[in-house]
């Protein structure tokens, strides 16, 4: 362990951490920063995962810990009779009616995961929901198991908890809270954000698959511990509540903020959009990026386009028009859009640094969807958020960004989720310039003050470390 300096969290003893999230990158991201925080603190990790998601993942990781953190590849097997797209090893990398397929592939490590952990005998493996498989596997070796869970707090306290019959049959029944849940919170599913969730997490229909919330069951019912990636600060009602519900440890280990790097590669990319960013007025651009999962179809396209044109605010908006190559179905902006707001908006249609340039003075609003790792990177630099909603449990984040008012939830069409440019046009100017949407830019100042508090964040890491040395 070269050049690795910092307290190791673990009062002196060295643990052998084993790292497998499951294949979507938001996931695997926040798998990996962990993974880089424990190795950081003079410990040995192993990051299981399939040989072309370690090689996208590793340009991520600083010179000083390529020697630090293991990266052990584990192929996928032969595409699940050839249904899966060549290179199809994470979420991004298959439409979304195929992604089933990806965790039976995903189940198909049970073998070689198994061969690996008797060889090496790692201290402890922190796993993912989807490998339901594994905790007997770890209890047979004798190797503690903890569940990592990249959701937040409030998502997890919607599952269901043990002994609770599961009474929710249809997409109306997440509409409401839980009846687990004690206390009043606006946090459920509209109408349309929950139908796709209900079919893969509920009602799972493709032969030898099996549906999430078994996953999920099956990882929690046999873990050691739960961590978190959260904090006190942001949802001390839901960590507590998971803890009792689960009658096991649940643990924080904060929400691993993003860190700019102090030297930067200055390359044309960067400088191009830079020198745009440069020319425009403090906090008076709308960024727009909807990340590696979600695309708005064509009819969402045209709403956000027009909204923007509408609203007459400089935007800088990173568009994806497909998904992957597979994609069939390409979006296009409308026509004439870029020539008509080429004076204040830019499209770009490559890979950005979204750190770097949300952390640009000019960037005064995130149009984006509520994952959690793209709030996390928001609040990291006190940007407050306009949000539409399209994917898993992007919904769930929403309410809980409503209810703190550091973000604001375009207003839609609850069962079929229809908005309009006049909405995102109304919303962004809320957010961004009008005394009532002041609430929002202030709010999450506030916040920034704990996401952006790298030594409050780095203790959560160590109190988390203490428990896995003392418990192991």
């Amino acid at each position: 362990m070269t050049n690795i300096k910092g307290d190791n969290g673990g009062n002196g003893a060295k643990l052998h951490v084993a790292m497998f999230p499951w294949l979507a990158f938001g996931h695997m991201v926040p798998y990996l920063e962990l993974s880089k925080l424990i190795a950081q603190k003079g410990h040995t990790v192993s990051f299981i995962s399939t040989p072309r998601n370690i090689d996208r993942l590793l340009p991520r990781l600083p010179e000083n810990l390529h020697s630090a953190i293991k990266f052990v590849k584990l192929p996928l097997s032969g595409g699940v009779d050839k249904k899966l797209p060549e290179d199809g090893e994470a979420t991004t990398d298959v439409p979304f009616d195929l992604i089933p397929y990806l965790k039976i592939a995903f189940d198909g490590l049970r073998i070689p995961v198994t061969e690996f952990l008797e060889s090496s005998k790692p201290d402890w493996i922190l796993q993912d929901f989807a490998a339901y498989w594994l905790p007997p596997i770890s209890r047979r070796l004798g190797i503690k198991t903890g569940f990592f869970s990249a959701f937040n707090g409030a998502t997890l306290g919607i599952l269901k908890p043990p002994g609770f019959d599961e009474y929710r049959t249809s997409p109306a029944d997440f509409m409401t809270p839980p009846k687990w849940v004690p206390f009043e919170t606006p946090v459920a599913f509209k109408l349309f954000e929950c139908r796709y969730i209900f079919k893969g997490f509920m009602a799972e229909t493709t032969e030898g698959n099996v549906p999430d919330v078994h996953r999920v069951a099956g990882v929690i019912d046999g873990c050691d511990v739960i961590a978190v990636r959260s904090c006190y600060e942001y949802e001390a009602e839901w960590l507590g509540l998971i803890q009792d519900l689960h009658r096991k440890p649940v643990i924080p280990v904060g929400v691993l903020p993003p860190k700019t790097e102090e030297k930067y590669d200055d390359t044309d990319t960067w400088l191009s959009i830079k020198a745009w960013l440069d020319s425009r007025k403090s906090k008076s651009v709308v960024y727009v990026a909807f990340g590696s999962e979600a695309k708005p179809n064509q009819t969402e396209l045209n709403a956000i386009a027009f909204g923007l044109e509408l609203s007459g605010l400089p935007f800088f908006w990173v568009l994806k028009t497909r998904r992957g190559p597979w994609d069939t179905e390409p979006v296009e902006l409308p026509e004439g859009f870029e020539e008509r707001t080429k004076e204040r908006g830019m499209v770009w249609r490559g890979w950005v640094e979204q750190l770097r340039t949300l952390s640009h003075d000019s960037i005064g609003l995130v149009l984006t969807h509520p994952g959690w790792g793209t709030i996390i990177e928001a609040v990291r630099f006190a940007k407050p958020m306009a949000m539409l909603v399209f994917v898993y449990d992007q919904g769930l984040n929403a309410r809980v960004i409503e209810e703190k008012k550091i973000g604001y939830m375009i207003p839609r069409d609850e069962t079929e989720g229809f908005f309009t440019k006049e909405s995102v046009a109304k919303s962004l100017r809320l957010v961004m310039e009008e005394e009532e949407g002041k609430v929002y830019r202030e709010n999450v100042k506030e916040m920034k003050r704990v996401f952006g508090d790298m030594d409050r964040q780095d203790r959560y890491v160590d109190s988390f470390l203490n428990y896995l040395v003392t418990n192991r």
